[in-house]
C-alpha cells in the first residue's frame, strides 16, 4: 500500500498479470497523474486504478501534480515521450490542463480524465468519470440548513476555484441557500464571503481566522474538501467558537470521517474515490476493446452524518 503521507510520489506499478486484454507481445501501459499525494482521495483513486489495471494485464506509473499545472503539464510529456498507451489526470488546473492533452491528442494518446476534468473544449478526453459534484453541493447546502436548524446566519465558503469539481460544488450548495432564502426571508442566510481555501489545510486555516475576527457572529461554514474543513475546524477551535460555528465538509475521507464522529464537522456528501479509480480503467478497456465509452460518467455522492459514523466499520 502506498503511504499516503508521500510528498513526492513517482511510483511504477508493475502489476500485470496473466491473461490480459492487451496484444499477446505487448503489456498495454497507463500513464496517471493525481492531482496531488498530499490528499489521500487522489492517492486513493490513483492506487484504485492501478489494482484495476493490474486486472487486465495493464501496467501503471502513478506521479503526482503536486498542485501545479506545470509539473503535471511535464508528466504528460514525459508519458508521450515514453509511448504509453492510455493517460488518466486528475487536472491541477482544469483550465490549463487542455494544452497537455492536446499534445497527447496529437501524439494519438487516448486521455482519460478523473475527478477534475478539462474545460478547454478543444482537447479531446475520451471519458469523464467524476462525482455528481452539483448534486453533492446540493446536499451540502442541505446539511447546512439543518445544522443550522431553521435559523438564519452568517456563513462562510471556503473554495478552489481551479477544479471544476469544485465550482460545482459551490454552485449547487448556493442554489439550495438561495431556495431557502426566497422561501424563508425571515431565517436568511447570508454568506459574507467566498475565499479561497485552495482545498489545503492551511490556507483555509487562515481564511477562517481572518473571517472570525471581521464576523465574530459567523454560524456555518461550507469547505470543499475535507482537508479545508479541517482548516477551518482549527481556526474554530483556537477561537473557542466551537458551539457556535458549524462546518460542513465534502469528500469523505478517513480523516473527515473521523471528524464528524468526533462531532467537529456536521457531515460530509462523500465521495467514492477507490470506485472512480476502477470505473476509468473499466472505460479505458472498453476503448482498447473498440467501444466508444460514454463522455461522461456521474457518480452520486450520499451525505454522511455522526449517525453514519458510529455504526461505520472503517473507523472502528
Amino acid at each position: 500500500m502506498m503511504n499516503h503521507q508521500t510528498v513526492a510520489l513517482s511510483i511504477v506499478a508493475v502489476l500485470a498479470l496473466a491473461g490480459g486484454c492487451g496484444d499477446a507481445d505487448k503489456t498495454r501501459v497507463i500513464g496517471i497523474s493525481i492531482q496531488t499525494s498530499q490528499n489521500p482521495f487522489f492517492v486513493e483513486l490513483g492506487e484504485a486504478a492501478a489494482a484495476e489495471a493490474a486486472k487486465h494485464g495493464y501496467t501503471a506509473e502513478i506521479v503526482s501534480g503536486d498542485k501545479n499545472a506545470e509539473t503535471q503539464a511535464r508528466q504528460v510529456q514525459d508519458f508521450i515521450a515514453k509511448k504509453v498507451d492510455a493517460i488518466l489526470l486528475t487536472a491541477c488546473d482544469a483550465r490549463l490542463v487542455g494544452a497537455p492533452i492536446k499534445e497527447a491528442n496529437r501524439a494519438g494518446i487516448p486521455v482519460f480524465t478523473a475527478d477534475t476534468g478539462c474545460s478547454d473544449a478543444s482537447a479531446k478526453v475520451v471519458c469523464h468519470v467524476a462525482t455528481d459534484n452539483y448534486e453533492g453541493g446540493k446536499q451540502a447546502g442541505i446539511a447546512m440548513l439543518e445544522v443550522l436548524g431553521g435559523k438564519g446566519g452568517k456563513i462562510l465558503i471556503l473554495s478552489f476555484d481551479v477544479a471544476q469539481s469544485c465550482l460545482a460544488r459551490v454552485k449547487g450548495f448556493r442554489e439550495v441557500i438561495a431556495a431557502h432564502n426566497r422561501d424563508h426571508p425571515g431565517a436568511k442566510i447570508e454568506t459574507v464571503a467566498e475565499l479561497p481555501g485552495e482545498a489545503s489545510r492551511e490556507p483555509s486555516l487562515r481564511a477562517t481566522a481572518d473571517t472570525l475576527e471581521t464576523h465574530g457572529d459567523l454560524v456555518g461554514i461550507f469547505a470543499i474538501n475535507d482537508p479545508s474543513a479541517l482548516g477551518a475546524v482549527a481556526a474554530i477551535e483556537a477561537a473557542g467558537k466551537q458551539a457556535q460555528v458549524k462546518v460542513i465538509g465534502f469528500d469523505g475521507q478517513r480523516i473527515g470521517k473521523e471528524a464528524i464522529k468526533q462531532g467537529k464537522i456536521y457531515a460530509d456528501p462523500i465521495q467514492f474515490p477507490k470506485k472512480m479509480g476502477r470505473m476509468v480503467v473499466q472505460q479505458m478497456v472498453r476503448y482498447f476493446d473498440g467501444e466508444l465509452p460514454p463522455a461522461q460518467i456521474p457518480i452520486p455522492t450520499s451525505l454522511y452524518r455522526k449517525a453514519d459514523a458510529d455504526k461505520d466499520p472503517e473507523l472502528k
